[in-house]
This record gives structure tokens, sequence and C-alpha cells, in this order.
């Protein structure tokens, strides 16, 4: 013990003579490396852990080390929108890899299938690394790994190979991990500093723990809304593994943690037996670290309960999901209340803990397979009970949204047909084109419970994520549960998106109705182009068709083009929106007649949000993905340091996402409003609205007062206060511009915040209000639900000459929330109508 202590105590003290760890430090000593493999000090020019692995050189390591050995293979499957590569290595034996198509069909069919042959066939482990860019030891070791992998000459490694095939994802999040090694390395100093206040330890906004548009992609596992999960949803789904792995890092003064997690926080839809090898699984981990003598924790802080999570995910499809948390260094070598914790030292965790993953699998083959097989042979009975139902969705207004869910359930190999016809289905109206049937009676019918269920009732009141997902909500779809197959029409073998057209050419005026989800990606399009365009604040019918409230009027005569030029335009911009655009003779109409002052001309919206310090930066990302790449509509990032210097008369409408500003930046924005421009706020920044005198909120507050709790208990009452993430329902007056292009009277908003606005006395000014029962998924505390009905998630109000608009409620949460997103376009779009 004395010679580990004198050891440890030499490793740290040169630590800050920079050069001091080598492989030695990290690989099993008593294993032999086959010398014609490259070590990563070799390619990437320094020692493991002597500097953040940047991804350029991550990959350059991944691929020459493929080319030396031939226990691996690497293919690229896509790009991050920053263009970096997404890699997958698969590592096994030789022998494996010229039949690897085989030995991957074998393993598919076993879960298609009651016969089971779980002796002659290889264990499938999906190993990934950094999901959060500033979480980084995980990347740095999955060199280690791969080293390990690839060059170890033992028996052990050479039995693991032949019985086990390794997916292996070295960086889930490459555009986060290179903004992180940039700030880790250009703040490191050649005598390492760990005090925490250094510079090093302190990312400017908004951190690379994010991806490009700073979504935390570790929550997309289900929803599939960016390219990185496109691609890993895809391996997954074409192998099905066994185990999966997602490396994190929590706080600095944390140990390591792995699951399983807090018994009581698991979905119920996850076999109790997959908690039970998670926690055998967890005995290999523990050993291991042991061995090191590195502290750890299980069975706390997280759960299993959001199967949109990296290690949560498997586990409603038949695999086994496996969470590591290292207590983060967030640089080179900080101060902690464990002492000085070291970067090696957290690589070297994640290193341990990936091989005793590996080791327990190899241990544990038979049994874990033999698992997925039952889980699969018990779900197939379960659907067979569902034989003949089916699940319907759609919106007979909007072909897109309905798309885009059936586009996420194909992405997850679940079945769909078209709509045989038009159908009432559950006292709801569906349209063939524009719904999908769903047969329960498939293989992965408990992913189709996972995804389209509303649960109410939980065992725990606590969540790490949110505790309701419910995807047609979501999407603002409706649907329809247990209704006869018998509707199906054919199975849908390529999703394709309905095509936008003009129907004819006009001299007179064109029609939009406002209800597909791409109108404000259209009508962007014609105001940018300088065509006149109008929208109707009141329904009509001509031609023998009703036309809704937020109808979109183009006039054909004096424009800045001929008639057959703007139809022409029309065209190609309807193609590309996905929208219909009819073409009317007469000005005639039941109802207001197209000369009406009923129709008020639209203006290009310019568009800036607030970014930077005091912003909460997924919320900005959110919408800044939403403009740039759902609507194709240019949002300008004004960052908080430098607001009050800039010229804010550039733009019409200013949003302020979840945030706060300083005294400077406050009073240039109270200018710009009160001199005509319109200020759009969400959720936190509402109490700034109220503080700084810019909109008038009552918040309803409600003083909790614990009873009969513990000082034990006392965090987990106060947790129970909290909203996670649920589903509200509320009713809507779709007269008012705020809910022009919804169809029905009522719309589910999620939310995850405890702020309750009073509604309005005078009814007309409450346009959207949470009902009294508003309820429909995730958990609320009972005291939380009742400040919630009646309440008002929107107000919008006059600023002298401006507008300020509010929502207490996030339109455009993680980018599958395709349901709401129109609020924040009508805000926009119609503000001058508010």
């Amino acid at each position: 013990m004395r010679f580990i202590l004198l050891f440890f105590t030499f490793l740290c003290v040169n630590a800050f003579g920079q050069n001091s760890y080598d492989l030695r430090y990290y690989l099993p000593q008593n294993v032999t490396y086959n010398p014609e493999i490259p070590t990563p000090e070799s390619v990437i020019g320094h020692q493991v852990g002597e500097w953040h692995i940047t991804h350029d050189k991550l990959i350059q390591y991944m691929t020459e080390l493929a080319e030396s050995s031939e226990r691996i293979t690497i293919e690229n499957r896509g790009n991050t929108f920053e263009d970096r590569p997404l890699p997958l290595l698969l590592f096994t034996s030789p022998k494996n890899h010229r039949n690897i198509e085989s030995i991957q069909n074998t393993h598919i069919q076993a879960t298609e299938s009651d016969n089971l042959n779980a002796t002659d066939r290889p264990i499938v482990v999906y190993q990934g690394f950094s999901i959060h860019g500033n979480e980084p030891s995980g990347s740095n070791a999955a060199m280690l790994v791969a080293y390990y992998l690839a060059a170890a000459e033992d028996p052990s490694v050479t039995s693991l190979l032949e019985n086990t095939i390794i997916l292996f994802d070295p960086c889930y999040n490459p555009d986060g991990l290179q903004r992180f090694a940039y700030w880790a390395n250009t703040n490191k100093s050649e005598n390492l500093n760990p005090d925490p206040n250094d510079r090093e330890y302190d990312e400017v906004w908004p951190g690379g723990r994010t991806n490009h548009y700073w979504f935390d992609m570790n929550r997309d596992w289900l929803p599939v809304q960016l390219p990185e999960s496109k691609v890993r949803i895809k391996t997954f789904h074409q192998w099905l593994p066994n185990i999966l792995t997602d490396h994190h890092e929590m706080g600095t003064n944390s140990t390591f943690f792995f699951q399983p997690g807090i018994p009581s926080r698991t979905h119920p839809l996850t076999p109790k037996l997959n908690q039970e090898l998670t926690k055998a699984i967890g005995n290999y981990h523990a050993k291991a670290l042991d061995k090191i003598g590195s502290f750890y924790y299980t069975e706390e802080n997280f759960d299993d309960f959001y199967y949109g999570k990296g290690s949560t995910f498997p586990d409603i499809n038949g695999g086994i999901g496996i969470l590591f948390e290292q207590g983060s260094s967030r640089g080179h070598v900080q101060e902690t209340e464990n002492g000085l914790l070291t970067f090696p030292f957290t690589i070297r965790n994640q290193f341990t803990a990936a091989l005793s993953t590996l080791e327990a699998a190899k241990q544990m083959r038979e049994e874990i397979l033999k698992y997925q097989h039952e889980f699969y042979k018990n779900a197939r009975k379960e659907a067979n009970q569902e034989s003949g139902k089916a699940i319907v969705f759609g919106n007979e207004k909007d072909a897109a949204r309905t798309y885009h869910l059936a586009e996420i359930l194909k992405q997850h190999k679940i079945d769909i047909h078209e709509l045989k016809s038009d159908a009432t289905l559950g006292g709801k109206s569906f349209k063939k084109g524009y719904s999908y049937v769903v047969p329960k009676n498939q293989k992965n019918i408990r992913l189709i419970n996972a995804m389209f269920e509303k649960r109410t009732t939980f065992q725990d009141s606590l969540f790490y994520d949110i505790s309701a997902w419910t995807f047609p909500l979501a999407f603002g779809l409706d649907y329809a549960e247990g209704i006869s197959l018998s509707n199906a029409g054919k199975k849908v073998e390529k999703l394709t998106q309905n095509l936008g057209k003009v129907e004819a050419q006009s001299n007179y005026a064109y029609l939009m109705e406002w209800h597909e989800y791409y109108t404000p990606k259209a009508l962007n399009a014609i105001l940018g182009s300088g065509i006149r365009a109008k929208v109707g604040m009141k329904s009509f019918k001509m031609n023998g068709r009703t036309y809704d409230y937020g109808t979109i009027l183009i006039p054909v005569q004096n424009q800045n083009r001929s008639s057959e030029a703007l139809f022409s335009l029309l065209q190609s911009i309807a193609r590309d929106s996905h929208v219909k655009i009819d073409a009317v003779s007469t000005g005639l109409t039941e109802g207001i007649d197209l000369g009406s002052s009923q129709f008020r001309s639209l203006d290009q919206p310019k568009v800036a949000m607030l970014v930077g310090e005091g912003i909460r930066s997924y919320d900005a990302g959110e919408i800044w993905h939403l403009f740039d790449q759902r609507y194709d509509m240019r949002i300008t990032k004004l960052d908080t340091r430098t607001l009050s210097r800039r010229d804010l008369s550039r733009y019409n409408t200013i949003i302020v996402p979840s945030g706060s500003l300083d005294s400077n930046a406050t009073e240039h924005l109270k200018k710009w409003t009160e001199n005509g421009g319109t200020l759009i706020a969400y959720r936190n920044a509402l109490r700034w609205l109220k503080g700084n005198e810019l909109m008038k909120l009552d918040f309803i507050s409600k003083e909790s007062i614990a009873e009969s709790i513990s000082y034990e208990d006392r965090s987990n009452y106060r947790g129970a206060q909290v909203i996670g993430g649920a589903i509200f329902e509320a009713k809507i007056d779709r007269s008012h511009p705020i809910n022009f292009g919804y169809k029905n009277n009522k719309i589910a908003l999620f939310r995850n915040n405890t702020l309750f606005v009073k509604p309005d006395k005078q009814s007309y000014n409450n346009p959207i209000q949470y009902t009294k029962s508003p309820l429909l998924s995730g958990y609320i505390s009972q005291s939380n639900l009742d400040s919630l009905a009646s309440s008002v998630p929107f107000k919008v109000s006059r600023y002298r000459s401006g507008k300020v608009i509010a929502f207490t409620d996030n339109t455009n949460f993680r980018a599958f929330w395709y349901g709401t997103n129109k609020l924040l376009m009508n805000a926009i779009f119609f503000r001058k109508e508010l």
C-alpha cells in the first residue's frame, strides 16, 4: 500500500510537469502488445491525457488503427452539422469479420424466432463515448480501449473477440468535443494550475456540452431529430446490441457512478430482469475499480425512466443500457473535495469501466443473449393479443407534421400503413394521405407503447429528466387507439412527403391556408421575394371550400413581377415547402371578400435573438435550429455582452429565450420596443419582463409547507414540487392570430417550469388557457396542478408603440415538439395583429 501511495504521489507531482502519464498508467501490464499496431502517441503526437484530444486527431488515430489491424473495420455513417465524420468501428476476430453478415443476420433472427441458440454466437456490445462534448474523458479513453482491442496479444482478448461483436463509437458528439478541446487546450498552462477559479475550468457560453445547435444529444435517442442521432439509431436497429454503454462525466467533487440507478425510478415498461442483469454487470465494474483503488457508487441520483437517453433507450429495445458518470476534471487537473483530480485519472476510470463491460459481456454472454431472446418472445405474445388492433394518427389539414412523426417511427423499424380511406375513428376525422395506421401486432410493440402511452400515475415523484413524451401529443396530431386494422391500407415501404403545388395560374389572386407545418417557410419566401401578401382575420367560403382563420392572400396585380413570373415563383415555393396554393378568379366570397379590410398586410420578419451569458443555451439553440433548419429563415444572434452597443433598428422582432439581462441591455431593449419593436420572451424571461416593467404579469404563488417530512427526505420533498417535464391541455380561441393554423379548440403544451400566470379579466385576452383539469400525461404535484389549472401560458400587451409577447412554456422543446412551433411563427408573422 505504501508503494501504491508513493507511486500515485509521484504521478500527481509529475502531472504539473506535463508529460508524466504513458500507456503503463492505463493499460493492463500482464499483456503483450503487438508492436505493429500504432499507439495513440505515435499518431496524435502526445500521450493520452496530456492534451484534450481534438476530434480530427481522434478520427486520424481511429483510421490509422483500423488500417493496421485485421480485428477492425471502419465506416463513416454520415456527418454532423459542422461536417465532421461520424464513424463506427467494428472490433471482432478476423474469422468473425469474414462472416459478419451471417453473424448479424443470425443475431437479428434470434429476436424474431422462438428458437434460441445462445451457445455458438457472439454477443453484441455497443460502446459509445462523450455524447456531451465537455465530458471528454470518454472519447480520450476510447483511444486506449481501441488500442487495447487492436494490439493486446493475450488469450483472454482473443477469446473476447471470438465471442463478441464490438460496435465502437469513439465520439457521439464531434462538434461539442472539438469546441471543448479547443477551450481546455488554449487555456492550459505549462505549470498546470488546479485552482478551480482558473479560466480553464470556466467555459464561455454556450460551452462544449451540446452540438452545433446547442442541443443536449443525450435526449434525442427516441425523437431522432439530429444527424448524429440518426446514424446512431440506424446502427442500433441494424444490430440490436445486447449491451450499450454511454460514458459521461458529472460534478468535479463526485467519484464514479455506474448503473443501475434508483430502483423506484425505472420505467414500468422495462422488465425487472433488465435491472437485475444491469446490477450483475455492475459487479464487474466494482471489481475492476476496486483493483485500481477508485471510489464509486450505484443506485443513486440517476434513473432509468426517459427512453430518450442513451442508457435507457436499449431497455425498451431488448438490450441493457449502462450509464457511466465520472467526476470531471473539466480541464487538466483540478482541486476537489477528494484531492487533486487529474484528467488522466478520469480517463483511466473510463477505460477500466469499458473493459469491465466487455469482461461482463464475455462471462455473461449466454445469459444476456437469452434475455434478449425472451424479451422479444414475450413481446410477440403481447403483440399477438393486440392482433387486429391498431393506432391511427394524423391531421386532416397538415400532412407535414403527420409525415414527420411517421418518419420517426420508420427510423425505429416500426411498421406503418396508409389509411385506406377517409374515416371517423374514435370521434375524430382522419383523411387518407394525411394519416397513418400503426398495427399493434408487430415486433416493436413495446417501443410503440412507450412512444404513444399517456401516463399519469408513478411509483416515484422524482425524475432525472422528463416524465412524459407522448408523441402524437407532441406533434399536435389527432390519434385513436384500439381501432380495427381493417382501416389500414398498403404498408408504407418508402415514406415520401406530400408534394406541394399551385393548382393553376391566376390573373387575380392566390390563397394559401395556414394549417400546414411549412406555411411559415413559404410565407417567408414570398415576402422575401418582395411579393405583397395579406392574412385573413376571419374565415370565409369560396368555390365550395371553407378557408380558415389565417389564410394567406397573394394578389396578382401590382406586384413586382408579371403574373406568369409570379405563378412560376409560387410553384417553386409551394414545391419546396410542401404546401398547396389555390388560384382564384374573383374576390367575391361567402364571408369577407378578398378586398376586405379584414385582410391585413404583412411585412418581412427581421428577427434577432439574444444569446450569451444570462440566456439558457438549450432554448436559444432550439429556436436557432427551428429557423435555420426547418423554415430557412435568417435569425441574427445578438450577444448579451455587446447588446447595448448594437443598432437594433435593423430588426422588427427580438426573441429573449429563457434568461435575464443586465440593466444596460434592458434599457436598450426598452427603447427599441417602445419605438415599435416586438419583444418575445420565454419562460424565466417573464420574471425579467415583470421586474423591469415591460409587462404587467400576475404570477400565482403558493407556499409549499412540508408536513411530516423528515430531514433525510427534505430534498425528495422539494424535488417532488418540480415539474420535470409533462404535457398539459389548454383551450384556444382559434380566432386569435396567435392560434391561426390550428384546427382544434384544444392544444397539448409541454411544460417543465412552475411559472403560473393569472388570466386576464377580459376573456378575449386569454386566447390560450389551461383547462380546469389540464394534465394529459406526466407527473405534477397536486399543489402545482391546482395552480396550473385555468392559468394562461401566453400574454401580449402594448409597450408604447411596441408589443411585448410572453410565453410561459417552451414551444420548441428539443426539436420534436412540432405541435407548438407555429405559436412562435404566428407571434412573428402576425405580430401587428396581436
